[in-house]
């Protein structure tokens, strides 16, 4: 027995006797149901907006060097007068303490970045060689493009 004196099957006649049909009650949750789903869609659409925001500025936002180094302006090397090297003299420098490579010929003095290279030994594999094939190899996220620039010394001779 409830407090007011009515029974179970007293309410529901109670509840019926006052216009309320099992119709109407079904109406009211799945309209609210409804507008609950809505809500959620919006809070899923602006959570995926914001991890996908931070995420691509993660990948997007170069990092600085691990060694100290300074960066140089890379418009700075590219306006500089280019030195040409030959095929022969970029095969001479093909140590891990004395490291040239070339990608579409120009020739890049990367020896401050063998030991920092996160492909360990594998920058070594084209030492004093073409590497442009590995360079632009799925391994490589956007911004070593950015990066090499800081290790050009001249053009390759034709």
């Amino acid at each position: 027995m409830r407090s007011d004196g009515l029974s179970r099957s007293d309410w529901h006649l109670t509840v019926t006797d006052d216009k309320y049909t099992k119709q109407d009650f079904g109406r009211f949750i799945g309209d609210n149901l409804r507008q609950g789903a809505k809500s959620c869609e919006m809070i899923i659409v602006a959570v995926a907006l914001i991890l996908g925001v931070l995420f691509g500025g993660f990948i997007l936002i170069p990092r600085g060097s691990k060694s100290g180094q300074t960066k140089v302006d890379s418009n700075a090397s590219n306006n500089k007068a280019s030195k040409i090297y030959s095929k022969g003299e970029v095969s001479l420098h093909n140590k891990r303490n004395d490291c040239w490579i070339t990608i579409k010929d120009k020739v890049y003095d990367i020896t401050s970045y063998v030991e920092e290279h996160p492909g360990g030994d594998a920058i070594l594999t084209h030492a004093g060689d073409d590497s442009t094939e590995g360079f632009y190899g799925p391994q490589h996220a956007t911004r070593v493009f950015d990066m090499i620039d800081d290790f050009y010394i001249g053009d390759l001779e034709k």
